[in-house]
């Protein structure tokens, strides 16, 4: 297990991070993505642990608030030293029925937070994060609660999820203008077979110095080895159940054709292939995997051993490129003799 500096900050967390979304469902969506409870996703903890993984991530909404209690209570069952594991937790979405129990407002950080320390038998999180783009709220007000929680230590450092990259560098300059403490991560989508955030996302993070935390980097299970064109996976599966993040199926199928000749070779799963490409992109820091058993968990955890050679990830990268998309092809053009005076090739 590889650590990465986590932003600009100074902490280290592994590269591959427990979700913990499989923890507590019952009915509707969250009984669909996994149904968990305190014994199975103790072990899963305790197997991650162990395999060096020093990262946790959950958010108050998962099954309604009892995935942060399970995993308060592992974390409290299994005696794990606060200082060995780096927990974070997301805000935004609705936890109540009024109108106010929801969103990017002061308010509601200010209430979500104790809640969650509360679920979680914590005194601080790590790493708070907003789960989405609030429109109805600006985003000093959200920079500025969020600053408010690291200076009264209820939060060490803050991030967001699924934001643009023109909203988070609005926010960075924000923090920056008035002193306040900045976003230090994105969770975002990023799989091989949807590449997306390579367009916007990825130069900015590069260039503002965030990390990266990937979210269903299977995209949803899609990318497990268990679909392809003439499979449609077990029933009762996860993507079976719950056909989400949105993927495009043949580029999704293009890259199985290309992986699956690849495992093969190496004796491991398609799904290892698909962690094992992203785990060698630059920008990655931590990626997010869940799991509803500990065999589909070690199997996740093996990515960490694959090392893809220059061969290979041509062969990946070729499959799954992005089409040229403007004004993408005219940086390429235009930029190409200013790159070759820095020595770089184009992207």
């Amino acid at each position: 297990m590889r650590y990465h500096a986590l932003g600009r900050t100074g902490i280290f967390v592994s590269e591959l991070c427990l979700g913990t979304m499989t923890f507590g469902g019952s009915d509707g969506m969250w009984g669909k993505i996994g149904t968990l409870q305190q014994n199975d996703a103790e072990r899963l903890i305790g197997q991650s642990l162990d395999a060096g993984i020093n990262f946790i991530d959950t958010a108050d909404v998962y099954a309604g608030g009892l995935s942060e209690q399970i995993t308060g209570q592992a974390l409290k069952n299994l005696k794990i030293a606060r200082e060995d594991v780096i927990v974070a937790t997301k805000v935004f979405g609705e936890t109540g029925t009024g109108p106010n129990a929801r969103g990017a407002t002061r308010s509601h950080i200010l209430d979500g937070v104790k809640a969650s320390l509360k679920r979680l038998q914590l005194d601080h999180i790590d790493l708070y994060q907003i789960h989405g783009f609030d429109p109805a709220t600006p985003i000093e007000e959200t920079v500025r609660a969020l600053d408010q929680l690291v200076r009264h230590g209820h939060v060490r450092y803050v991030g967001i999820s699924n934001w643009a990259a023109w909203q988070i560098t609005k926010a960075l300059g924000i923090s920056e203008r008035l002193g306040l403490a900045r976003f230090e991560s994105l969770q975002a989508h990023y799989t091989i077979a949807g590449r997306d955030l390579e367009r916007e996302l990825i130069p900015m993070l590069h260039s503002e110095g965030l990390g990266l935390m990937v979210w269903s980097p299977l995209a949803g299970g899609l990318l497990s080895g268990k679909y392809g064109r003439e499979q449609q996976g077990e029933e009762g599966s996860r993507r079976t159940n719950f056909d989400f993040p949105p993927v495009n199926k043949d580029r999704a199928w293009d890259c199985i054709d290309v992986m699956r000749p690849i495992a093969e070779a190496r004796g491991v799963s398609v799904a290892q292939i698909a962690l094992a490409w992203l785990l060698h992109q630059p920008q990655v820091t931590s990626v997010i995997i869940g799991a509803k058993r500990p065999e589909q968990l070690a199997d996740n955890l093996a990515a960490t051993d694959v090392r893809l050679n220059a061969e290979e990830l041509h062969k990946l990268d070729e499959c799954s490129r992005l089409p040229p998309e403007y004004p993408g092809w005219m940086f390429e053009r235009q930029g190409e003799t200013r790159r070759k005076q820095l020595g770089e090739t184009p992207v």
